[in-house]
């Protein structure tokens, strides 16, 4: 496949683009509103059918406010002259004093310190927050190599050890250099050499798998009595076969590495569950009673097409992979499962949402990636498609300009990154502007 031209470049025409910035810029407006914000957090805490979900916590990337200068880092980019760079660092501010009251948090990059590092680098744009980034990162240091001793050797451990949410792949998101020449964090490397190690080629069963006592609720202990294999971008193997892939692609050495990747990205291939449109992934493997030992079980029904779980996700990985190993046919698999999202109809993608985590806009991002990688007329055509679906859920007289849709189609203003309004502007920025979207990153997709 043909690799991307260097430079970022908007993926929508003319008219798309300009409603896709109004609908950005109306959300901005709004989200970015410290009284708003606390008007629709109350609001979505009332809405929601899912309380558990709906939390603001000012230190998280996900839904708080690091999420939210974020948010500002990249409206700054793209528009230098109105000011983003103080709104954002105000809602830096906030998350830093949320963090010190509380006396630290963990080292993940959704909820924890990384996330808070993450977006002082990117707000700063590689020259501010010095102080503020030297310390988060001695803090990161230090709880992420406990994490990879602890992880190293182990077989059969809770997602949150290794994952983009909770675990090392997000913690490791932020240790990746951020550009070409920048150097790498000094505890990037053992983070790395953890996470190959899960791919222990032949071992049965993977390293990696999460037995029933150590799946994160009761109701999917009853659901996997024996444990599960979880195939998804956010919480499974999808996520640190992406953050190794992009290790190598940035020049880590580390013992395994290469290999590793090839095994990961060899055991998704091998556990495709195809429909009538193509390529498609189960959200987990489940393990049954091998008598002795384990075995996998029968799986019969794909998941949802989004970020979080489902082809979308799985196929960035992939086509991570290919591209770190030189490997065209990979590359060609992770187009053609992006081909057959498309091919399916809307109601079965099962992304009702507009939102970024587990609806259209984290589609769209991943098919911006792939339109500026590949340069195929398939993405761009995609991209303009999936924008018109989330413009279509734009509504002014909603506290956000936008809100979730939960199932059954209730409708939540929730004003956050990954399940909110910000995630949706950013997602509308890439796709309408020229300006890269670095932040990204922080969700293993560049």
């Amino acid at each position: 496949m043909a690799p991307g031209n260097g430079g970022w470049a908007p993926r929508l025409g003319p008219a798309a683009a300009r409603r896709a910035l109004e609908a950005a810029r109306l959300i901005a407006d709004r989200a970015t509103s410290p009284p708003r914000v606390r008007a629709a957090i109350e609001l979505a805490a009332r809405q929601t059918a899912f309380p558990g979900s709906v939390h603001w916590d000012p230190v998280s990337l996900a839904q708080g406010e690091t999420g939210q200068a974020l948010f500002c880092a990249q409206l700054h980019r793209c528009f230098p002259a109105e000011g983003w760079d103080r709104t954002g660092h105000a809602h830096l501010t906030r998350a830093v004093a949320a963090l010190e009251q509380r006396g630290g948090a963990p080292p993940s990059v959704s909820s924890g310190l990384s996330g808070v590092a993450f977006c002082a680098a990117v707000l700063g744009d590689g020259r501010g927050y010095r102080r503020l980034r030297q310390v988060l990162d001695a803090r990161i240091a230090a709880m992420s190599l406990a994490g990879a001793a602890a992880l190293r050797g182990r077989s059969g451990v809770p997602v949150s050890s290794f994952d983009l949410i909770s675990g090392l792949s997000g913690v490791a998101t932020h240790l990746l250099p951020a550009g070409a020449g920048r150097p790498a964090h000094p505890a990037l490397a053992p983070v790395v050499r953890a996470l190959a190690g899960l791919a222990g080629p032949g071992e049965w069963p993977p390293a990696w798998y999460t037995p029933a006592a150590l799946l994160h609720d009761e109701e999917q202990a009853r659901a996997y009595p024996f444990g599960n294999l979880n195939c998804g971008l956010a919480h499974g193997i999808p996520g640190p076969l992406a953050v190794l892939a992009l290790a190598v692609r940035s020049g880590v050495e580390a013992e395994g590495l290469r290999p590793s990747v090839r095994e990961l990205a060899g055991w998704l291939l091998a556990h495709r569950l195809d429909d009538a449109a193509g390529p498609n992934w189960p959200a987990v493997v489940p393990l049954g009673d091998g008598g002795p030992g384990l075995r996998e079980g029968r799986v019969d029904r794909t998941t949802r097409s989004a970020w979080c779980y489902g082809s979308p996700g799985v196929a960035r990985a992939l086509w991570l992979a290919g591209s770190a190993l030189g490997d065209e046919g990979l590359c060609a698999v992770a187009v053609r499962a992006m081909e057959a999202v498309y091919r399916r109809p809307v109601p079965e993608r099962r992304i009702d949402s507009p939102t970024f985590c587990h609806g259209v806009a984290g589609l769209l991002q991943v098919t911006l990636r792939f339109a500026d990688d590949t340069g195929l007329p398939v993405f761009t055509e995609a991209a303009d498609a999936l924008t018109e679906q989330i413009l279509a859920h734009v509504d002014p007289a909603r506290p956000m300009g936008i809100a979730t849709v939960e199932p059954a189609g209730n409708l939540v203003d929730q004003p956050g990154f990954l399940d909110g309004a910000a995630g949706v502007a950013l997602v509308l920025l890439a796709a309408a502007t020229d300006r890269e979207p670095v932040w990204d990153r922080a969700v293993a997709l560049s």
